[in-house]
């Protein structure tokens, strides 16, 4: 299977020849013909069979394993000299005990780190590629029209690096297809370290002291991330004598539960759980599309991809519980913390947090249903949150503001960006899109599984509820008429936002078909038994989204049919009809606020109590993965 090594080194390749390309036209001409063709080459592995393994690059195996250590230790020289440069001495700690450590492993077993199938294949593994494809896909269009408004419009001082920056975006995405299909533990390991690499230049990028500290943030987390990694692979060929992900999760010794458990602090460390939240939060001072990509499609999702990777090894156990838990709380807290902001960024930033927070407590319960819904999760929110982000980077450069209370009105302002917001929005929590359908499934299996973490679930909803409804009310606000913006898109983001609000819809309504397909199999494939829907929900399911796919036709041409009249407000209206008489016969303006609650959810006191329960959680569970050593000892 050639085309699987392609997808891998068609976008790095891309990448490389980015960080030269400064023309606009050839590069919009690059980033086009390659989005396609990445976009093709995943849709056609929908065809390949699966599960299969792929030996690797049509290249000399002697040489593909030369070429990744010099890569990686170059990352490591960088990721030193940034460390002494920024006087962050624990990056350069953290940096130079994974790379001894790696670099001893090597010399100890380089002749025997040989993978019979250094890339694999199956149908969780097309579903990331799709994501990644796709949605990664069209945030690099989106990128083409938005970094060139960023740069001349909107933030002028910032200097004008886009070669770097879309060079960076292509390297991102074939590190995640790396990710993706690696079998070989050391490969993974790499492109794993690569994406830490990219996210750390890409939220740097505008170069101001904030988005360096954010970024050296990002890097340090990580890095402990990679550290677990580096450490996970020694101790999993300790157990295994093998470098294959694939014979991990086939072990059925106790011992592969510590290796287990440091892959899923490396995958909460990388999917922004708590306690290592800030990090992603902190990436929002970059420009939107490095927001979406981080927080939808690629940078997070490799996380959490690598927690349900090791579920069938956890499940059942007090290390699957405490991960559970760390997601939960992740999930509580999260949704609770986005109800006090009105920074629209850091609103979804929060609740990208909270999500994969579910995602990551189906992993740690690791029943077949928990695993089932958490893949559905994954699916839905890339398309939904990316459209939402995307949405709120065109409003932002319009508006010049993210502010959810500036946003009053949008759907007469900016009646196609609003639509696709209301879309975006009714995908996260509606019936009967994805995201909907998914908590349901996760709520059945935390109850069947853990009956106590449905508590988390069911509060940590009714905190989502209330925040996109007070969003989606301001959108539909009207106090006057306000005045129309013009030129709303251009034409990259016209295609990336219309795509990804054709994808929120589609996914939805062949929801079933996707499960099936892809779901239904690789779930049956590990547990040997079918998790799906039943027929009669199907079929309500399928009725509701007949009916929704109504509801855009309804905006065609709201703003010529909309007719704003003034509020009555008891008789006191002044002569315009924003504005009302109040006490000593004085003029006011109308205004309406959201509520925000900031004196009910402290954001500071919600987070401090959420970093010591997951710190709690995570000492807990490298206790009970160290325990049938200790006791074999």
């Amino acid at each position: 299977m050639t085309l699987v090594p392609a997808i891998i080194l068609g976008p790095i390749a891309a990448g490389a020849g980015l960080f030269y390309l400064k023309p606009d036209q050839y590069r919009k001409c690059l980033v086009g013909a390659v989005t396609v063709a990445v976009c093709l080459g995943t849709l056609a592995l929908v065809r390949l069979p699966a599960p299969a393994g792929v030996a690797g690059f049509p290249i000399e195996h002697h040489w593909v394993n030369l070429g990744m250590l010099l890569a990686e230790a170059g990352m490591a020289v960088y990721v030193v000299y940034t460390g002494v440069r920024a006087r962050k001495p624990l990056i350069v700690a953290l940096m130079l005990a994974q790379a001894g450590l790696m670099a001893w492993f090597e010399w100890a077993h380089g002749a025997h780190l040989v993978a019979t199938h250094n890339l694999f294949l199956d149908k969780f593994s097309v579903i990331m590629a799709l994501i990644n494809g796709v949605v990664g896909g069209g945030i690099c269009l989106y990128a083409l029209g938005y970094m060139r408004e960023y740069h001349e419009s909107a933030h002028p001082e910032v200097a004008d690096r886009r070669p770097l920056f879309f060079g960076l975006l292509f390297v991102f995405m074939g590190a995640m297809f790396g990710i993706i299909f690696a079998n070989n533990l050391l490969w993974l390991f790499l492109f794993w370290e690569v994406t830490t690499l990219c996210s750390f230049l890409l939220i740097g990028y505008t170069g101001t002291a904030e988005a360096r500290r954010n970024a050296l943030s990002a890097l340090v987390m990580n890095l402990a991330g990679g550290l677990a990694f580096a450490l996970a692979v020694v101790w999993g060929y300790h157990q295994t004598g093998s470098i294959e992900l694939q014979t991990l999760l086939a072990s059925k010794s106790s011992l592969a539960l510590l290796p287990a458990a440091l892959l899923c602090f490396a995958g909460i460390t990388k999917s922004a759980q708590l306690p290592f939240c800030s990090w992603l939060l902190g990436a929002m001072v970059a420009p939107t599309p490095v927001s979406a990509l981080l927080h939808s499609s690629t940078m997070v999702k490799a996380g959490v991809y690598l927690v349900l990777r090791m579920a069938p090894l956890i499940t059942g156990t007090k290390v699957g519980l405490m991960v559970a838990l760390v997601g939960a709380a992740t999930f509580l807290v999260g949704s609770l913390a986005a109800i006090t902001t009105s920074d629209a960024k850091k609103l979804l930033a929060y609740s990208t947090v909270a999500n994969l927070g579910l995602i990551v407590m189906c992993g740690g319960i690791g029943t077949p249903a928990a695993v089932w819904a958490g893949v559905l999760l994954i699916l839905f929110h890339a398309i939904a949150k990316c459209l939402l982000f995307l949405c709120v980077g065109v409003v932002e450069h319009k508006l010049h503001s993210r502010n959810i209370e500036d946003m009053s009105g949008l759907l007469l302002s900016m009646p196609r960006v609003g639509v696709m917001m209301l879309i975006g929005m009714a995908g996260m929590f509606l019936a009967p899109f994805g995201m909907l359908i998914s908590k349901w499934a996760v709520l059945k299996a935390v109850v069947d599984a853990y009956p106590a973490l449905s508590v988390f679930i069911v509060f940590g909803s009714a905190a989502t509820l209330f925040f996109w409804v007070k969003w989606m009310g301001k959108l539909l606000e009207v106090l006057q008429p306000p005045a129309r913006v013009q030129h709303e898109l251009v034409l990259g983001e016209a295609v990336a936002l219309y795509g990804l609000s054709a994808a929120t819809f589609l996914a939805c309504l062949f929801f079933p078909l996707i499960s099936s397909t892809f779901i239904e199999p690789y779930v049956a494939g590990v547990y040997g038994q079918c998790v799906s829907m039943s027929q009669g929900n199907i079929i309500i399911m399928t009725i509701m989204m007949v009916m929704v796919l109504l509801f855009p036709l309804s905006f065609i041409n709201y703003g010529r049919g909309v007719k704003v009249m003034d509020a009555y407000l008891g008789g006191a209206n002044a002569q315009s009809g924003v504005q009302f008489l109040g006490s000593a016969n004085q003029v006011h303006d109308v205004t309406n606020h959201n509520y925000y609650l900031r004196g009910v959810f402290d954001e500071a006191k919600l987070t401090r109590w959420g970093e010591f329960c997951a710190l709690a959680a995570l000492v807990i569970m490298f206790a009970a993965a160290c325990w049938p050593l200790l006791h074999r000892l």
